[in-house]
């Protein structure tokens, strides 16, 4: 019997929650062994590895797991077999063109010599990754991703506290060897989805298949996963961008560089480590949405969509409001587990709009991808980083706001963005049924 909704969201729930409590603990070693300066310059290289993440995977999750739900089983081995040939190309093209591009970025020339490198081992590791994971998902075996989402942040955490405890080392060996507890992880995760993948390889070729041609499956897979990835890269690029222009912006202010680096470290290893912590429940919904919408959508189920909206917002309100009333009023001891008497307590205070409207946003990208609606989202999203982007360097640049300024620029940006996502999705739905019809 197939599971679910609910089912399912509370399984990826739980290990979400395990997940989230380690993260938690992960930030708070790496506060206390890097140091307020090595915090910073850690926090500061995270978005570009984020950016090169996405790009390795180019969204073959989402895309393989719609393929997958809506094929027979009798295609899959077929389908698989033409995804790991195209992931193997696309995995060459991204290692020749990153021995050619790193080099020259001049980020990486504050870091270890060896954080390209370690950066190329990263890309293979996340393209085949990608391949077990949307299978898994798309035949809803949910428990395999649960677990492979909980190895990701157990790994790193005990990984941490082991070279921790043992060894010391100065800062920048130190910040190298955090970053390279990244890549150790992603090596386990994908050991463990790729003993399963491989497992279900030899058993779907015992069973009766069908041959699919090479180029209907690079079209299945590519019309889902380009205009995803689109999305992603520009949210992982301007992501990448949000450190060096809040230091700049700083710095225009009258900061001096360390301060700066040291003032966006707490923002950004503090204030947001807490603040995103139970966004772990956005993101669970998010898997469990994408395809559920989907598959309503294509049946005009409009009623049950808008049911669906209707409880995605009352369950995201049950954690919402208590989540932001925490946030307001204990964010000195919160901040307190970090540093003492840290001014991330104050940043914690004046984010809460963000962290607030960020628990809607991400279940509302769900249903705008389900409703074929990625295109509006992107625009959404370019809009609305944009107004940021200008507020807080115009704001950050005052000398009477700095941060201040910064996280007005957040706040404003994030409404921005939740009251659009809501706006076409209520336009979608409400649509003439004719309309609908004509469109499919």
């Amino acid at each position: 019997m197939k599971p679910t909704f609910w089912t399912n969201a509370s399984l990826l729930l739980i290990a979400a929650l395990l997940g989230e409590c380690m993260e938690f603990l992960i930030n708070m070693v790496l506060a206390r062994e890097l140091g307020e300066t090595g915090l910073g310059l850690y926090m500061s290289i995270l978005p570009a590895i984020m950016f090169l993440v996405v790009i390795a995977s180019l969204e073959l999750p989402i895309s393989i797991s719609k393929a997958v739900a809506e094929k027979d089983a009798v295609y899959h081995r077929s389908m698989l077999q033409h995804a790991v040939y195209f992931t193997s190309g696309f995995t060459i093209a991204c290692l020749a063109a990153g021995l050619l591009v790193f080099p020259l970025i001049p980020v990486f020339h504050q870091y270890h010599s060896a954080l390209p490198w370690l950066l190329l081992l990263l890309i293979p590791i996340i393209s085949f990754s990608s391949i077990a994971r949307g299978y898994f998902m798309g035949v809803q075996h949910m428990g395999k991703i649960a677990v492979a989402n909980f190895l990701r942040r157990a790994v790193q955490l005990v990984l941490l506290i082991t070279v921790f405890h043992f060894f010391h080392f100065d800062a920048e060996i130190a910040i190298l060897l955090s970053l390279s507890t990244l890549i150790g992880t992603e090596l386990v995760v994908f050991l463990y989805l790729a003993y399963g993948f491989i497992r279900t390889m030899k058993r779907l070729k015992q069973s009766p298949g069908e041959a699919m041609e090479k180029k209907s499956v690079l079209h299945l897979l590519l019309s889902v996963s380009l205009p995803t990835t689109g999305l992603r890269v520009f949210h992982a690029a301007s992501f990448a961008m949000k450190p060096f222009l809040i230091k700049a912006a700083l710095m225009q202010a009258g900061v001096g560089e360390e301060l700066a680096v040291i003032q966006y470290g707490k923002l950004a290893g503090v204030a947001f480590t807490i603040g995103f912590f139970p966004a772990f429940i956005a993101h669970s919904l998010l898997i469990i949405l994408i395809p559920t919408v989907s598959e309503a959508y294509a049946k005009k189920e409009i009623k049950r969509l808008e049911m669906l909206l209707s409880r995605i917002f009352f369950f995201t309100l049950l954690y919402a409001l208590p989540a932001v009333y925490l946030f307001s009023f204990f964010s000195d001891e919160l901040t307190s587990l970090f540093f003492e008497e840290s001014p991330a307590a104050v940043y914690l205070q004046l984010l809460t709009p963000y962290f607030f409207f960020h628990f809607f946003v991400i279940p509302m990208q769900a249903f705008l991808i389900g409703l074929g609606l990625v295109k509006d989202a992107f625009y959404h999203s370019v809009w609305s980083t944009t107004v940021s982007f200008v507020l807080m360097y115009v704001l950050g640049s005052m000398p009477q706001l700095q941060m201040d300024g910064i996280i007005i620029g957040m706040n404003t940006g994030i409404v921005m963005l939740a009251m659009m996502h809501f706006m076409t999705i209520r336009y979608r739905l409400r649509e003439p049924v004719g309309y609908r019809l004509q469109e499919i």
